[in-house]
């Protein structure tokens, strides 16, 4: 059968180090507090000349390099993000240019936390469906530009930090088996930036009523986190014929380390099988899922055969899953 491959990965994030002890001075917090409801002990913060394309051209550079594939033969990019540089043009579009990759189609996808999920779903869909032979995905955020330092219940959590992969296509039994997709438009609310867009455009009102920033009903973003991972997983497993008990590694999007915990076991899937990251980078929402699994890359934590179950979830309410045997 023909199938997705992810031929490479590759992350970035900027050099700013945003500490626990950092935020103690800047709202009233502490380090007990943050780790005891987060598991985070830092983020990364990118400088004020730094955009969601710089992060993502470094990370599509490494990708590219590991994959050992050429800009100019990509035939599509694909950059999720929630902070475009601009509303537009798209962000893929920046890259595109950055990467001299000519010849690719280009365009940006928001499904917010779940969105590298979404991107990479879209990309297999192209690949398996079309003459294309490569296509490059991007989870890339600087969500620290839409954080309210002000507001400590969110401020503690987001990071900037971006991931991408390369994907090809071959036969065989390795690559991505399944994909699942799927949004609850009801808990739009939860998680929101107001401001922006045409229901409220930018204006000295927004501003000054802090409308431009995430605002976040944290403990119903946790409730639902928590019970539909476990359905994702049921779903997309449920198309493979495979079992939890299959699964060698656990890649969830890294939103909370609680959230972590709580899913992994109510799945019992043990805590060695889970790929946790969040204590360093925070959460960076459509970067996260890339990033880790470019990491584990890097570590050489993933082998070939492995079976990992990537689940995704955040505003939109979006949620989704991808079962992909390791190739490489």
């Amino acid at each position: 059968m023909l199938r997705a491959h992810i031929l490479g990965t590759g992350f970035a994030v900027p050099d700013g180090v945003l500490s626990n002890p950092d935020l103690e001075k800047m709202v009233d917090t502490s380090d007990d507090w943050i780790l005891s409801r987060t598991g985070i002990s830092f983020r990364r913060i990118a400088d004020q000349k730094t955009a969601t394309s710089d992060l993502a051209y470094l990370a599509a550079c490494s990708a590219l390099e590991n994959a050992g594939i050429k800009p100019q033969q990509l035939d599509m990019i694909i950059v999720a993000t929630m902070t475009p540089d601009m509303p537009m043009p798209a962000t893929a579009c920046l890259l595109q240019h950055r990467l001299h990759a000519s010849r690719a189609a280009a365009f940006d996808l928001n499904a917010a936390c779940t969105g590298f999920i979404y991107a990479l779903a879209v990309a297999e869909h192209f690949l398996l469906g079309s003459d294309y032979k490569y296509i490059l995905v991007v989870g890339a955020e600087v969500l620290s530009r839409v954080v309210d330092y002000t507001d400590r219940n969110t401020c503690v959590i987001f990071g900037d930090g971006a991931g991408a992969v390369v994907l090809g296509k071959d036969e065989g039994d390795h690559g991505i088996l399944a994909t699942y997709l799927a949004a609850d438009g009801e808990g739009w609310d939860l998680l929101k930036i107001p401001a922006g867009g045409s229901r409220y455009p930018a204006s000295a009102e927004t501003v000054a009523s802090r409308m431009h920033y995430m605002q976040m009903q944290g403990s119903e973003i946790f409730k639902f986190a928590v019970r539909i991972i476990p359905q994702c997983a049921e779903r997309v497993l449920d198309r493979t014929g495979l079992g939890i008990e299959d699964v060698d590694h656990l890649v969830l999007h890294q939103a909370n380390l609680r959230i972590i915990q709580a899913a992994a076991k109510k799945m019992n899937i043990p805590w060695e099988n889970v790929l946790v990251n969040i204590d360093k980078y925070g959460n960076i929402s459509a970067g996260s899922i890339p990033l880790i699994l470019a990491e584990a890359v890097s570590e050489n934590r993933l082998k070939k055969g492995d079976l990992l179950l990537l689940i995704g979830f955040g505003a939109g309410l979006t949620m989704g899953a991808a079962l992909v045997r390791w190739s490489r």
